[in-house]
Formats: structure tokens, sequence, C-alpha cells
């Protein structure tokens, strides 16, 4: 519905994992997209740098970090630099 209103992107948070650190639900946010034809900003469970990577890898618009930024285990830098290469390619 939101698609035919005009709307492009949307945010999807597993509100199961949110706060949880337990991975992004890819699966769940890659489906969304491909149902969808919006661009999907994931969103809870965020961790490590993988979860960057395998969002990218999905295909999926982005992801949000919260706690994992707040507690020193995702490095801000890092995750952007990951983000913004190619599939196949690694930035650390």
């Amino acid at each position: 519905r939101w698609a035919t209103m005009g709307g492009r992107w949307v945010v999807h948070t597993d509100i199961a994992r949110d706060g949880m650190g337990t991975g992004v639900n890819v699966k769940a946010s890659a489906g969304l997209a491909s149902i969808s034809h919006l661009q999907v900003i994931a969103s809870g469970g965020v961790r490590t740098l993988q979860d960057v990577r395998d969002a990218r890898d999905a295909g999926l618009a982005g992801v949000i970090i919260g706690r994992a930024l707040y507690e020193g285990q995702v490095d801000l830098a890092a995750a952007l630099a990951v983000a913004q290469v190619s599939e196949g390619e690694d930035a650390g």
C-alpha cells in the first residue's frame, strides 16, 4: 500500500531483535523489498560488521545501527566503509 501512495523507502524493524544484538533479519527485510519494490532499511539486531555486509549483499538500502554503536561493538567509520563497497569486496 505504501508504494501505491508514492512511498519509495521503508524502515523494517524486527521488534523481536531490536536492541538484542542477535543479528539483522535480512531474510524478512529482503523479502519485503522483493514483494513491495521499496528501498528497505533494516533495523533491529545489528551486532557486527557482518550484519552490515549481509544486508548490503542482500540488496537492502541500509541498516540502522543503535545499541551496537553505543556499546562500541561496531565502529561507525568501518560500517560506512562496508556499506559502500560492492558485493565480493572486503572493507574490513
